[in-house]
């Protein structure tokens, strides 16, 4: 079972209770849980009264999983020092390198007669680097034991498809259409919690393509308050038909235990994948070809635009699909072949769910003005291959400098920091291309907006709402604009160091 620990939070609720009585001429709108209303849509008296039978139905098709991996530890206790090499190679790898033996613990669900099963990824992964698998053993209801076989993984849906072989017909279990489903649906969740091999559990979809805010293509899941924990992972998601409508995979605790937060793959997700799988194919995902960002408050006050609807542009790479459409850094992208980006439906979503080689009318918003193009998608690069190539804002540049003036009042007053015009030698000594144009950041105030965005001394400020600025005049020049257009934030394009350049929205301050 994979955790995103988090801290609960309350919400106090200001303000007196909303009245449930309509408003209005008598009879035109009654509350919304009128009793004449609300019968038709509410549960039975005592609905359902047992999920005992369909629970019998299923649960045969429902298996635990169990691993058996190979960890080199070492047991040098010299390992990294100039005394490394005097205790020699032992068995099991070198530097002193020995093996133990650990286990990891799973659910699944076989979905063909001969012996199909759909689990997480990683569930079936080795723990670290250092380990490799060296059994899976699917463990029937009844305690039946087989070896099992893997067909195929993928690492981005975190689902694998695993075969065993049998002497007579499995039962098995088919998906269903997660699409159909509803917030408050009954689901059934079954699986191996702690251990406990054929634990049912039941609650209500929560949530229907919730963002976890982990990134990447497929962050977007079923949300339940049914019972989910460690060894659940891989487990069938029913809804009351008996059909899959997702295969449990992760929750939100601050204890590692279940408090009612649990996420399961779609089904309308997982098929494809598992069909491909299946086969002995390597899933392939469309790619654009941009590093994004979402369209946050301040971004989009310094764009003058809605935000949540789009996602921001911060790098385009160079080659790809986006690239050869004129996509620029910058640009706001909207809509992606007819669909709307939104935080629930993000442009990584979109894309890697298309076909490679697909050619997709994408719409974009650029100064203001919209703008349509055509992109024809590359294949996406494994998750690893983009984190190498990921933007960190974070990271803290050693250099420094210890040139130092100051920009003139308004962007001293409105940003909270002090730039010189950016010379070459002062470009060799921070480390950015000697082509670089700009101003650098001398000083920056702690408390300012600009200094939580990660703006700091040595930052090289390239543009002010995508217009070039190469002295501190400019700057300043662009800040008094923006102030004068009643501009709440101004969107800034800056580079640290050798780093790709990348777009931040900051507040101006109140005078």
């Amino acid at each position: 079972m994979r955790y995103a620990y988090g801290i609960s939070a309350a919400l106090l609720l200001a303000g007196g209770a909303a009245a449930l009585t309509g408003i209005g001429s008598a009879g035109a709108q009654v509350a919304a849980n009128d009793s004449q209303v609300i019968r038709a849509a509410a549960p039975r008296p005592g609905a359902p009264m047992s999920f005992a039978d369909l629970t019998e139905q299923l649960q045969p098709a429902v298996v635990n999983i169990s691993t058996t991996q190979r960890v080199r530890v070492r047991n040098n206790p010299f390992a990294g020092t100039p005394f490394d090499g005097l205790f020699g190679n032992r068995r099991g790898g070198s530097n002193g390198g020995q093996t133990r033996q650990a286990q990891s613990l799973g659910s699944g669900f076989i979905i063909s007669a001969d012996g199909y099963v759909v689990t997480n990824n990683h569930v079936v992964a080795p723990g670290n680097r250092n380990a490799t698998i060296e059994t899976i053993t699917v463990i029937m209801p009844d305690r039946t034991e087989y070896e099992a076989t893997l067909v195929g993984r993928d690492a981005a849906s975190d689902i694998a498809v695993l075969k065993i072989n049998a002497d007579k017909d499995l039962p098995f279990v088919k998906f269903g259409d997660s699409q159909g489903a509803r917030v408050g649906d009954w689901v059934i969740a079954i699986g191996n919690p702690f251990g406990l091999g054929g634990t049912v559990t039941t609650g209500i979809l929560s949530a229907i393509h919730r963002n976890t805010g982990q990134g990447g293509a497929y962050d977007r899941f079923l949300q339940t308050d049914a019972s989910i924990n460690r060894g659940n992972s891989g487990g069938p998601m029913f809804d009351l038909n008996g059909n899959v409508i997702g295969i449990n995979n992760a929750i939100i605790s601050p204890t590692g235990g279940n408090v009612g937060i649990g996420f399961a793959i779609p089904a309308e997700v997982a098929v494809p994948i598992v069909n491909t799988l299946r086969k002995g194919e390597k899933v392939e995902r469309g790619y654009l070809g941009v590093q994004i960002s979402p369209l946050t408050e301040d971004l989009a006050d310094s764009l003058g635009l809605q935000k949540n609807r789009g996602e921001f542009v911060q790098r385009v790479e160079p080659g790809e699909g986006a690239s050869k459409a004129g996509i620029q850094a910058g640009d706001v992208i909207v809509k992606v072949n007819g669909q709307v980006v939104t935080p629930d439906q993000t442009l990584s979503y979109l894309v890697a769910n298309l076909p490679v080689g697909t050619k997709v009318p994408i719409e974009l918003l650029r100064d203001g003005k919209t703008v349509k193009v055509n992109a024809t998608l590359g294949e996406r690069p494994s998750e690893e291959e983009l984190a190498a190539s990921s933007f960190d804002p974070d990271a803290e540049d050693p250099m420094g400098t210890d040139e130092d003036g100051a920009s003139a009042e308004a962007t001293a007053e409105a940003l909270g920091l002090s730039v010189v015009d950016l010379t070459p030698a002062i470009a060799r000594q921070i480390r950015v291309p000697s082509s670089q144009k700009g101003v650098v950041v001398s000083t920056v105030d702690p408390n300012s907006d600009a200094a939580r965005k990660g703006i700091r001394r040595t930052t090289v400020i390239i543009s002010v709402n995508r217009r070039p600025v190469n002295t501190a005049s400019d700057l300043d020049k662009a800040i008094s604009a923006a102030k004068r257009s009643n501009r709440e934030a101004v969107l800034l394009q800056v580079r640290q160091g050798s780093r790709d350049p990348r777009f931040v929205g900051v507040r101006l301050n109140d005078e």
